[in-house]
């Protein structure tokens, strides 16, 4: 979603089946969880308390520290990229501590602009001096899990087939799931090592924004897909129409709130709208024909957006031409839900199970152990 620096985000209950998100049984005296996510252009921070049917949001923030700037060409954090992002996580660290969330119970992970950068390791042991957060540099394979995890409570539960696109600033992994005799299982994956920050900086806005320049970063990712995805089936279920993608990215849901015409950024309209292709092209076209400052000046995207929302516009029509569907469901969530949802569910495990044992000589039934 479309961020105001530093800036909270709304409270809502993003992990909940929209079914029963008024419905889920929160425990007041339950532990808080938090979920921190690096990314290269994003620093998001959740806390949430866990729910009978997921978790509910207590807290969020968000803010665009552009980690990742020039990385692409020096391979390389940039001092003042780093500097940025450090003061997004020490205001991170400080509303952890605020909200009394128990260091065991902090996931924070860092994505690609931490993975591909030579000095990455160095920053994020700065960062653990500083502020004492630990992040971990987390593998592409986990950083997809995630992501699907956080937004399977978004996928039609009639579809033999989903394809997950989750766009980052660095990156942006695809998840292909098929419905087999186990319900329904991611079946492959990819990395494509180009986000939106990166597909931007490598295809410069000219001053009249032509559709000759879309076409080009939409080429650009579409080839680096090219060597990517499973078997014929899945392809042959989407053609048919039993299948669907999901969408989750900033630049994805302010192409959401483009199609909706929403003056302002309204997650309770974005977040699980149905999009159609027709409607993901017409909103681009929007977009194109806005220019920067008409970008700039829509409050669904933003002037830290402006230049980004379109690269992320074109990653999602090269995923949609490779895979042809006709239904994009609009996610904002992702990473951070999946992380919260990992953890709350390891900890669910390693609680110690209580058993109830027969006292000698009698029938009554013994204390708990």
């Amino acid at each position: 979603m479309p961020e105001t620096p530093g800036a909270p985000e709304r409270r809502d209950s993003r992990s909940l089946p929209r079914r029963s998100r008024s419905g889920g049984s929160i425990d007041r005296d339950a532990p808080l969880y938090g979920a921190l996510d690096l990314g290269t252009n994003n620093c998001r921070l959740l806390i949430a308390r866990p729910a009978r049917d997921g978790f509910r949001v207590v807290d969020s923030f968000s803010r665009i520290v552009r980690l990742g700037e020039s990385l692409s060409r020096t391979g390389r954090l940039d001092d003042r990229a780093m500097d940025r992002a450090y003061d997004a996580l020490a205001l991170c660290a400080e509303r952890l501590v605020r909200k009394g969330v128990d260091p065991k119970r902090l996931t924070a992970v860092a994505t690609q602009a931490c993975r591909m950068a030579e000095n990455g390791p160095a920053f994020v042991e700065r960062v653990r001096r500083g502020t004492g957060l630990r992040l971990r540099i987390i593998d592409p394979a986990e950083e997809a899990a995630l992501s699907v995890a956080g937004c399977l409570n978004l996928f039609d539960p009639r579809a033999e087939a989903v394809l997950v696109i989750d766009v980052g600033g660095g990156s942006t992994e695809l998840s292909w799931l098929m419905k087999g005799a186990r319900g329904i299982e991611t079946v492959a994956w990819m990395s494509a090592p180009l986000g939106v920050v990166s597909l931007a900086e490598r295809h410069p806005e000219p001053k009249d924004g032509t559709s000759e320049w879309y076409e080009a970063m939409v080429a650009d990712f579409g080839a680096a897909i090219t060597s990517g995805g499973p078997g014929p089936e899945f392809l042959a279920r989407i053609e048919a129409g039993r299948g669907h993608m999901v969408g989750t990215s900033g630049a994805i849901t302010s192409l959401a709130g483009i199609h909706l015409g929403l003056r302002r950024y309204q997650r309770d309209l974005v977040d699980g709208l149905w999009m159609t292709r027709g409607d993901c092209e017409k909103a681009a076209d929007r977009l194109i024909a806005l220019g920067p400052a008409g970008r700039a000046a829509e409050s669904c995207i933003g002037p830290d957006r402006a230049d980004l929302v379109l690269a992320g516009a074109a990653i999602l029509e090269a995923v949609q031409r490779a895979w042809p569907c006709e239904r994009v469901r609009v996610a904002d969530r992702g990473l951070r839900e999946g992380l919260l949802l990992q953890k709350m569910r390891e900890d669910r495990q390693q609680k110690p199970r209580r058993r109830r044992r027969r006292k000698r000589g009698g029938g009554n039934s013994g204390t708990a152990e």
